[in-house]
C-alpha cells in the first residue's frame, strides 16, 4: 500500500531538511536565473561570462546543483541579469502560526 501525504508547498519542508525556508527561496531565486538564460538563449560559456563564473558552475546553476551558490550570489546574478530584486519585511500575518520567506517573481 501507497502512503500519500498532501506537501505543505515547500520540499525541502516536507523532507524535514534544516532552513527549508531559505532553501526553498535559494531554489525560486536560481529558477529566475536559469529561466532569463533560457530565454536569452545564452550558451553556458555566454553566461558564464556574462555572470564571472566558469562554465563548470553555470551548469551546475543550470541542473539546481546550487551548494555552491549563496543566496546574495544569486541576487547579484539576477542583479547582472537585468532584475530589480526587492527585499520585503512585514509583520507576518496573524492566520499563520510562523512567519514566512518567499521568493515572488513578478
Amino acid at each position: 500500500m501507497t502512503i500519500v501525504a498532501e506537501s505543505s508547498g515547500n520540499v525541502f519542508e516536507d523532507l524535514k531538511l534544516a532552513s527549508s525556508k531559505e532553501l526553498l527561496a535559494k531554489a525560486e531565486l536560481a529558477r529566475q536565473v536559469y529561466l532569463i538564460i533560457k530565454k536569452r538563449g545564452l550558451t553556458q560559456m555566454a553566461a558564464a561570462q556574462l555572470l564571472g563564473l566558469k562554465q563548470p558552475d553555470v551548469s551546475l546553476l543550470m541542473r539546481g546543483r546550487l551548494s555552491r551558490f549563496s543566496t546574495d550570489r544569486l541576487i547579484q546574478m539576477l542583479n547582472v541579469l537585468g532584475r530589480d530584486v526587492e527585499i520585503v519585511v512585514k509583520r507576518k500575518s496573524s492566520s499563520k502560526r510562523k512567519a514566512s520567506l518567499k521568493v515572488i517573481a513578478a
